[in-house]
């Protein structure tokens, strides 16, 4: 017979992340696949082309919609983009709460 191994207690099935731009939460996409695309993206494309991608995956249409209306720069609109990737890949963030 096979060894069965389980590893459901080592697993989080929290929900998704959320940052915050003035008073407004934005949940971020952070499963694995789509987190492997955006890494995938990165490595083969410059980084604006990349970031917009990115963009698009770790956000529903609905709140890109929202944020796009901040009329972010584009400095700001990289930060959104790194900030939401570090939350997902679990680095820690100055504006953690």
């Amino acid at each position: 017979m096979a060894k069965v191994v389980d590893i459901t207690d080592k697993l989080s099935f929290d929900e998704n992340p959320k940052i915050k731009i003035k008073g407004v939460e934005y949940e971020v996409n952070a499963d694995a696949r789509t987190m492997l695309e955006i890494m995938g993206l990165f490595s083969s494309k410059d980084q604006t082309a990349a970031a917009v991608e990115a963009y698009e995956k770790l956000y529903s249409e609905k709140d890109r919609e929202e944020i796009d209306k901040l009329h972010l720069s584009f400095r700001d609109f990289m930060k959104v983009v790194e900030a939401s990737m570090d939350l997902v890949i679990g680095e820690e963030s100055r504006g953690e709460q």
